[in-house]
């Protein structure tokens, strides 16, 4: 079964600016993929979709079910959204908190919720901050925190909106361990080619809201001359 299967997205800004014209998109188990393109070119837009933060035109399935109005809230546990900047996605007084806040919103024991974020913490190397504010973190820190607050919803596919941002190389090397030991598959929006080339088995090049072309990172380096980092 696929993760992710799209088929015919389009969506259209209410400016008027066609940000998908037709997008068709696959993403097996397990799988991770770059999607690479310019600013503008649709890959975030793209990405919203997924949990249904955006409503376009087409048909988006996740992990065989159809995303609708009656199952955006199933939908939304699977699908963990991990946004540029990490500061978006932290607002408790304390990390375990902040961790522990996605469980409780669906409905979870405060036990069971607290189990899962530490279980999440731990899993991301963070243990040892649970009672610190989030704002006196380091960006890779931040980074980590705001992983394991998806984690902690226990998703099947793992989505990371440009993840090398404000990381300095060492914080870079240990979010490439701590991503390639997840199980879940990944989709990861960069525009930075050596990232994408260690942990993506594929890559999916955007242009103007199209799937302009897809294979290997290194393919689509050649192909579209992308040799951001």
């Amino acid at each position: 079964m696929s993760a992710v299967k799209v088929r015919g997205l389009r969506y259209r800004y209410p400016d008027g600016t066609q940000a998908l014209d037709g997008v068709d998109f696959d993403l097996a188990d397990g799988e991770c993929v770059a999607l690479f393109g310019a600013n503008g070119s649709g890959k975030t837009t793209f990405v919203l979709h997924l949990n249904g933060l955006l409503e376009g035109e087409g048909s988006v399935e996740i992990c065989g079910q159809h995303l609708e109005r009656s199952t955006l809230a199933k939908v939304r546990t699977q699908v963990g959204l991990v946004f540029q900047e990490a500061d978006e996605q932290l607002f408790m007084p304390t990390v375990l908190e902040d961790v522990a806040f996605g469980p409780l919103n669906l409905g979870l024991p405060q036990p069971e919720a607290t189990a899962r974020a530490a279980k999440a913490l731990e899993q991301v190397g963070m243990s040892a901050v649970i009672h610190k504010a989030p704002y006196h973190l380091s960006a890779g820190e931040k980074r980590r925190v705001a992983l394991a607050g998806v984690l902690a919803m226990e998703p099947r596919i793992l989505v990371f909106d440009e993840p090398t941002t404000s990381l300095d190389p060492p914080a870079q090397r240990d979010l490439v361990r701590l991503l390639q030991a997840l199980p879940q598959s990944k989709i990861l929006v960069t525009h930075d080619t050596g990232f994408a080339s260690i942990l993506a088995t594929r890559a999916v090049f955007f242009e103007h809201g199209r799937v302009a072309g897809e294979g290997t990172v290194d393919e689509m380096v050649r192909r579209f001359h992308w040799s951001h980092v």
